[in-house]
């Protein structure tokens, strides 16, 4: 591509300057260091005299500073060095009549004053070639956009010709409102006269929001393809230097050039490196002035824009909650289009885009590998695909199967098979008391994903077993028995460890961490606590990002303990029915864990027969909807203390 040509002849001017300049420096360097005076040993000027007198003095040379002198064939005992420096005495009018007196070769070396004078101006003369001959190789280099340290303030964006981005609507799949919105655009910048005759005005700004890889930045590139139109990309980090001023400098440079191409389409990737609000530095307003800068100078260009100029700001970012206000406002960023995760049939079409290049087995159903993979993003789907092809290329088939994309799904999902980590009985015995607790508890939950696998073959980062458990369908709420239900059967390995051992290991530290943050965000995030209320004790934010931590609000001391209560609360409920489903289910439990020391692994179908014999217990359901158990019960579980669960199901056993 003539892009990729001239960015790589660019490159090579760069590379090229910055060699002649390295190089230059070290000849310089070399020169000042071979060529100057060797320092030699010094003497004293009477140990000279007594040197002359003696008759020891080969030769003599006399400079203003120094006099330098070596001596005759070596006498023993004397040192193998036999030149030597010493200081002259201006007084000492007698010493070229002491040298000829005693027959000693001697001669004067001009003024040192004056050589170095001279040898200074050759130094800078040849200096200043080197830097004019790298300067112009570089400024080469500057004019096609390569690399050049006299091009700091230059934009860094990446052009593409018209045409050249080679992505259209066509290999954007499950973001089909995203695309009906940028539809739009691309109408605009092939037919902008229909517009500007009824006085529209296209939006100056587009900023594209959603999880990571979920297609925005392909998305981008799709509108400059099919509007075929010059493309600038930049990431919003590039413009961001040590030096103060470069960052505003670019966003000139980068908008100049874009107007000269009108109309194109400029993209900056992760805006919010760029555009984080300016009130987020609290009481140190102003502390980075470079960034303040910068975002201040991409403020006055949006605004500056002539109506209909031709020019469309595309940006793309997955934090939209920390932009500056003044990037929002209509007038720049007049438009917001959310690129969420795809349903179903966008996982599906997907899944086609992506298979085009891949040869399939006959066996291979891509809706149900849609309907196996929700949440996930379109790169993690292009991931699977490609997963999936390297499984099958690894084992020499001739098509990717369904077994190749089952097990992609699982190293994706639990990671990597461990072969190597053996485990020894008692630990194979615990991992598998442990999975078939979670399976057990999982199929009796409402609103939990079915159990598709468990295995007690290591996987992964320290997973010495897993339960696979894939919803049969799309949730995007939960409802509050929902999660009892989903910590109940985090806590199902524990409490199975606790029923057959009288012992926990350190296998269920994972499973104790996710119910801990679910009941957390059950009690201070979703308001459900009875004793609280709708109260939201902690701030949501990073809306797009999983897997982040929300802050919690000031509170007092007394709501800050009432809020552990109701944590633990919520947990012990937990723990305590996974106990007794279990304990209902003790021979149950027994048998599949046999099944699962024998074959390590069990599939959907035989696992499915095997709980469909799996019983409630008489007050599961009042738990899952209120949270608390039937008058009956044999102890409460806020009574608990020290871990007596275990002993008190024992007795009633």
């Amino acid at each position: 591509m003539p892009n990729r040509q001239n960015q790589t002849r660019n490159n090579q001017y760069g590379q090229l300057g910055w060699t002649i300049i390295f190089t230059s420096t070290f000849l310089i360097l070399l020169n000042i260091f071979l060529f100057q005076a060797v320092p030699q040993k010094p003497q004293p000027y009477s140990k000279f005299i007594e040197l002359v007198e003696t008759d020891r003095v080969e030769r003599v040379v006399i400079g203003a500073d120094q006099i330098q002198y070596e001596l005759k064939s070596p006498e023993v005992g004397d040192n193998a060095e036999q030149v030597y420096t010493t200081t002259p005495v201006p007084q000492d009018t007698e010493l070229t009549q002491l040298l000829r007196q005693h027959e000693v070769e001697f001669s004067a070396i001009p003024d040192a004053n004056g050589d170095g004078f001279w040898g200074f101006l050759k130094l800078l003369f040849f200096l200043f070639i080197f830097i004019n001959i790298a300067g112009l190789l570089l400024s080469r280099g500057e004019q096609s956009g390569g690399i050049s340290p006299f091009s700091l303030s230059k934009s860094k964006a990446r052009i593409y010709a018209e045409g050249t981005t080679g992505i259209t609507f066509d290999d954007v799949a499950g973001v089909d409102e995203a695309k009906v919105e940028l539809q739009e655009i691309v109408d605009f910048l092939q037919n902008a006269q229909k517009y500007i005759v009824l006085g529209a005005k296209i939006p100056k700004g587009v900023l594209l929001v959603g999880p990571p890889g979920t297609g925005k930045t392909l998305l981008a590139k799709a509108i400059a393809g099919e509007a075929g139109v010059p493309f600038f990309s930049i990431s919003g980090s590039e413009f961001i230097e040590m030096f103060v001023g470069v960052g505003a400098s670019r966003v000139r440079d980068l908008f100049n050039q874009a107007k000269k191409e009108a109309p194109c389409i400029v993209f900056i990737d992760e805006l919010d490196a760029l555009g984080k609000s300016r009130a987020s530095a609290g009481s140190f307003m102003g502390s980075n002035d470079e960034r303040e800068q910068t975002l201040n100078q991409l403020l006055a260009e949006m605004d500056g824009f002539e109506a209909n100029a031709g020019v469309i700001l595309l940006a793309a970012t997955n934090r939209p909650e920390v932009l500056d206000p003044a990037l929002l406002r209509p007038g720049r960023f007049d438009r917001r289009i959310v690129v969420d995760r795809p349903d179903k049939l966008g996982r599906l079409a997907i899944l086609e885009v992506h298979a085009r290049n891949v040869k399939l087995a006959q066996d291979v159903d891509l809706p149900k590998l849609a309907a196996r993979t929700p949440g996930f993003a379109g790169a993690d789907l292009a991931n699977l695909i490609n997963e999936a092809a390297l499984l099958a290329a690894r084992q020499n088939l001739p098509a990717v199967t369904m077994a190749d994309f089952n097990e992609a799904i699982e190293r994706i999902l639990t990671g990597l098979e461990k072969k190597s980590r053996v485990l020894n009985e008692t630990e194979k015995k615990t991992v598998a008391y442990h999975e078939v607790g979670h399976a057990i508890i999982g199929s009796l939950m409402p609103g939990t994903d079915t159990v598709e696998k468990i295995s007690i073959v290591p996987r992964g980062v320290g997973a010495l077993g897993y339960t696979l458990q894939l919803p049969e369908e799309d949730r995007f709420l939960m409802i509050e028995d929902e999660i009892r239900g989903r910590i109940a059967t985090l806590l199902g390995g524990r409490a199975a460890e606790e029923l057959i051992f009288g012992k926990v290991s350190t296998g269920a530290s994972d499973d104790i961490q996710k119910a801990t943050d679910l009941a957390e965000r059950f009690v201070t995030l979703y308001g459900m606590s009875d004793r609280l209320g709708p109260i939201a004790f902690e701030k949501a934010q990073q809306q797009f990002l999983e897997g982040t931590i929300n802050p919690r609000r000031q509170v007092s001391p007394q709501i800050a303990e009432e809020i552990d209560r109701e944590v633990k609360s919520v947990i012990d409920g937990a723990h305590y029915i996974a106990l007794r489903i279990l304990r209902e289910n003790q021979d149950l439990l027994e048998k599949i864990a046999h099944i699962l020391l024998e074959q390590e692994i069990l599939e959907r179908n035989e696992l499915r027969s095997q709980l469909g014999y799996a019983r409630k217990t008489e007050d599961m359901d009042k738990w899952l909807q209120t949270g608390h158990f039937s008058q009956n019960q044999f102890f409460s579980p806020h009574e608990d203390n020290g871990g007596s669960l275990v002993k008190k199901i024992k007795i009633n056993r």
